[in-house]
């Protein structure tokens, strides 16, 4: 863990900010799962250091840009589901730290990161992607579930209650598990796992549909397809499906889903993003920050780390 920690805090520029990989660009979610993967493994200053440029970078009505590049943002527009992952970083670090002076700096941002996301959110229960009200997606609006659920948990720290945000949280779960042609289909296995994993399906539900999709998706002996009918299994897939299953208790099939990730570990200690494995080489030629940050939860949630399995097991609210 602590060579892949490395890599991770390698890339990180020295204002905090940790793009996909040297040079590239920043999207906030990937930034915020590479800094849970720093705490997961002990480098608390660099992780502190990527929570204050979410601070800094915060916008007036709430949000951040999709997507940033070179200290400054690229892509203006606000993905709902970007934003709404603070919540779940600043549990990790809070739980990670037990920092309460820190949670006082963080719970604004959280709580207006919240209401930035909940201002999207339709009479259906649905909450847009991005500025496309028509465009709802599967696999963001189970993390934006997530997200409401460890901002809950947050405000309950505080000795605050967000009703709001709780009846949003239900009726976003009744419209993904009741309405689902309100989303736009994909064949990417991140829908398949991700409302389980945002614990918008839980419980007997929730191993039915792990079990009804595991052949579809789960390539033996190497991975996780990132798409059911590519040759192409990916880092960050696999890692998070293990750390799905070892939140859960799974630890037999979530060990063995890292053990198969291992292949696409460099000497260095990061991850290439994903393996083609019909023509057998590594694709894209990229390493990316987000990827090792993955596998870092995931090793982490295997070994038992009470953190990284409260964050990442089954919530409810």
């Amino acid at each position: 863990m602590k060579a892949t920690a490395a890599t991770i805090a390698a890339v990180q520029r020295t204002d905090g900010a940790i793009p996909w990989r040297a040079g590239g660009y920043l999207d906030p979610w990937n930034h915020i799962e590479a800094a849970m993967g720093l705490d997961a493994a002990g480098r608390r200053t660099e992780a502190e250091a990527a929570y204050d440029w979410l601070l800094r970078n915060q916008r007036p009505d709430g949000s951040w840009a999709a997507e940033y590049r070179d200290g400054g943002p690229k892509l203006s527009t606000m993905d709902t589901n970007f934003t709404a992952y603070v919540a779940v970083g600043v549990r990790h670090h809070f739980l990670v730290t037990g920092d309460h002076a820190w949670l006082d700096r963080m719970w604004p941002v959280v709580d207006r990161a919240a209401d930035a996301v909940l201002r999207r959110q339709q009479p259906s229960g649905a909450i847009a992607w991005r500025d496309d009200p028509e465009v709802r997606l599967v696999t963001g609006s189970s993390s934006i579930h997530h997200a409401l659920t460890q901002a809950l948990a947050l405000a309950s720290v505080r000795g605050l209650d967000r009703p709001q945000w709780r009846d949003a949280a239900r009726r976003l779960r009744v419209a993904l598990r009741d309405e689902p042609r309100l989303f736009l289909p994909k064949p990417h296995a991140m829908d398949w796992y991700y409302p389980v994993l945002g614990s918008v399906v839980t419980g007997a539900d929730a191993a039915a549909r792990l079990a009804a999709g595991w052949d579809r998706f789960v390539e033996p002996g190497l991975g996780v397809r990132c798409v059911r009918h590519e040759p192409w299994v990916t880092g960050g897939e696999t890692a998070e499906l293990a750390l799905t299953l070892a939140a859960r208790g799974d630890r037999v099939r979530a060990g063995e889903l890292l053990a198969w990730v291992a292949r696409l570990k460099h000497d260095d200690g990061s991850y290439w993003t994903g393996y083609q494995f019909a023509d057998e080489e590594f694709w894209p030629d990229e390493r990316t920050t987000w990827t090792s940050g993955a596998v870092l939860l995931a090793t982490a949630a295997l070994d038992g780390d009470p953190a990284t399995c409260e964050i990442f097991g089954e919530q409810r609210i």
